[in-house]
């Protein structure tokens, strides 16, 4: 798809001043939801079974990629496993699971797609106790589930996903934080919003970066562990915003067969955050511009073009991430002069 361009006349920040506006708002709005953990936790421990079988997480798009941090959040507060599963299952294979003893945590930003909603229903008549992380408290979906947690993000115009998904990001960490101590405390609750502003204020990386990709119409994301999803949430604004082909891979699975893309010279962005997967990432960074590959590193870490408060916990840094993400990919659109407001052929919500 052509993406039209702006018109003659029109300045490049001139654009996409609805996802900047937007995107500006996060500190603030990951202010409020935080500010409400302790209350959220105490409805998600009285609502998870006395007997936790384990974990079902569904989503689509960008929330999706919230999920797939989730994923390892949960898994590590819980003990017990937790899976994506896919809505398909439900609505058109009709597979009759028994979800006894299962949390299932459904996402939508909007609370309004059909698959999702139909997937909570049907967990919950089959045992399942379910909650919604949504930006719509009276949405179909809040009305289906046992608990909401309530982004409070307030209207998302522009159609990239941005204050909703590092919202969803911050919600996963509250209920998975409920359930076992994985670093979010008062500390580092207080001290996420001013690094968020801080990644907002701090332009020039994310600028460079996107005048360095201006010439590539594909590149690839990679990232481990609890950054992937914010990996796979970078690659997917960059596709919305400027219909450049972006893949993302684990650095786990890029190493069985994918890696042989770097030969092709492809632009790459590597996600590290101080913790168990860095040290794995820098290898395979190493490993890529072995091959050929151009890549750049964003993360406190060693080696980095892009920063972020290296003191956060790692559970927060995929907020920091998938910020960075959000400006490179306004940034580049920018430059390729495309409004990343609206997206043609793309529309807020999705109905699947």
């Amino acid at each position: 798809m052509v993406m039209a361009k702006v018109q003659p006349g029109r300045g490049a920040n001139s654009i996409g001043r609805i996802m900047q506006s937007e995107m500006a708002e996060q500190p603030e709005r990951l202010a409020a939801l935080l500010g409400h953990r302790k209350e959220i936790g105490e409805q998600v421990r009285a609502l998870v079974p006395a007997q936790l079988a384990g974990t079902v997480l569904v989503a689509r798009g960008s929330s999706d990629h919230a999920a797939t941090c989730g994923a390892y959040f949960l898994e590590m507060a819980t003990r017990r496993p937790v899976a994506l599963t896919s809505p398909s299952l439900c609505t058109l294979y009709r597979a009759s699971t028994d979800f006894s003893g299962y949390l299932l945590v459904a996402v939508s930003q909007s609370g309004q797609t059909p698959e999702i909603v139909e997937v909570v229903d049907q967990a919950r008549t089959r045992g399942a106790r379910a909650i919604a992380i949504t930006n719509d408290p009276a949405s179909p979906l809040a009305g289906s589930a046992d608990l909401v947690v309530d982004l409070g993000t307030g209207q998302e115009r522009a159609v990239p996903a941005t204050k909703t998904v590092t919202a969803q990001l911050a919600a996963f960490a509250i209920i998975a934080q409920a359930l076992g101590d994985l670093g979010l405390d008062d500390r580092a609750a207080a001290e996420l919003p001013g690094q968020v502003d801080e990644v907002l204020s701090d332009t020039a990386p994310p600028t460079t970066l996107a005048q360095w990709l201006e010439g590539a119409d594909r590149l690839v994301t990679v990232a481990r562990g609890l950054l992937y999803g914010a990996a796979r949430e970078a690659a997917l604004k960059i596709e919305e915003t400027t219909s450049r082909f972006t893949a993302a891979f684990s650095a786990a699975d890029l190493r069985h067969g994918p890696i042989a893309i770097a030969a092709n010279g492809s632009p790459v962005l590597a996600f590290a955050h101080p913790g168990p997967a860095s040290a794995n990432v820098a290898d395979v960074v190493v490993e890529l511009r072995q091959r050929g590959a151009d890549v750049r590193l964003l993360g406190p870490v060693d080696g980095s073009d892009v920063y972020w408060a290296a003191a956060a916990p790692e559970i927060l840094a995929p907020i920091m991430a998938v910020t960075r993400g959000q400006q490179v990919a306004l940034a580049l659109a920018r430059l390729l002069g495309l409004d990343p407001d609206s997206p043609p052929g793309l529309t807020k919500v999705t109905i699947t």
